[in-house]
């Protein structure tokens, strides 16, 4: 029979486990890793754009850039059509990493989901497997975003950063909000991974366990 058991800590390790995985997702195909230089008149004049200053950006396989005779059109789109074009190796490295540690955190929410009615799994709990694959996960991203930095020293990003640019120095650019989204779903992923121990305590407890011997399908503790 299934059992449907809410407590505070199982819901809010559900609704966390949902937005990391989210945000790891978001974060990983949006361009705005890198900011680049400041581009004026003086740089885009022979493209018909206007003498405002404007930032193309840069992500792990791609960017943006502002387009149009009036300079108000933002482009983006991949500049990799295959993984081998990407702007680095390292970059490269920490695509795979990334995507993993993303695909984990994918497959640990859809679970937290069924964890409201089904709490075990061959008599294993649901939250010990899930936390300590977001425990897996969050190493991965960690790599993932360690190894990131190593590649600011490829031809693509000195490109959009000036020739001072080199690994772990990104000159004139600045890192965009993609990038600490990352770092952010990163440490949100390990704070998951402790929630879930807490969930499993919750959802076990003594007052979990009367409200099931009573015959209750739906049991939310506060």
């Amino acid at each position: 029979m299934c059992h449907v058991i809410v407590t505070c800590r199982s819901m809010l390790w559900t609704l966390l486990s949902i937005i990391v995985a989210f945000a790891e997702l978001i974060a990983f195909m949006s361009a705005d890793w890198l900011l680049g230089f400041p581009r004026s008149d003086s740089i885009m004049r022979g493209a018909g754009v206007d003498s405002r200053e404007y930032r193309p950006s840069l992500g792990l396989y791609s960017r943006c850039l502002r387009v149009g005779t009036r300079g108000v059109g933002v482009s983006c789109g991949p500049y990799a059509s295959t993984f081998g074009e990407v702007a680095s190796g390292f970059w490269q490295a920490a695509m795979l990493f990334l995507a993993g540690g993303t695909l984990v955190l994918g497959c640990v929410a859809c679970i937290s989901i069924f964890s409201l009615c089904f709490q075990s799994i061959k008599k294993k709990s649901i939250f010990n497997i899930c936390g300590l694959l977001q425990a897996i996960a969050g190493l991965l991203l960690m790599v993932g975003l360690m190894l990131y930095p190593a590649g600011w020293g490829s031809e693509k990003v000195i490109a959009y950063c000036g020739p001072d640019a080199s690994p772990f120095k990104p000159a004139l650019c600045s890192l965009g909000w993609a990038f600490y989204a990352a770092i952010g779903g990163t440490l949100a992923t390990f704070l998951c991974a402790v929630l879930s121990a807490q969930a499993e305590i919750a959802t076990s407890s003594d007052k979990v366990q009367e409200e099931i011997e009573e015959g209750k399908s739906l049991i939310c503790l506060l």
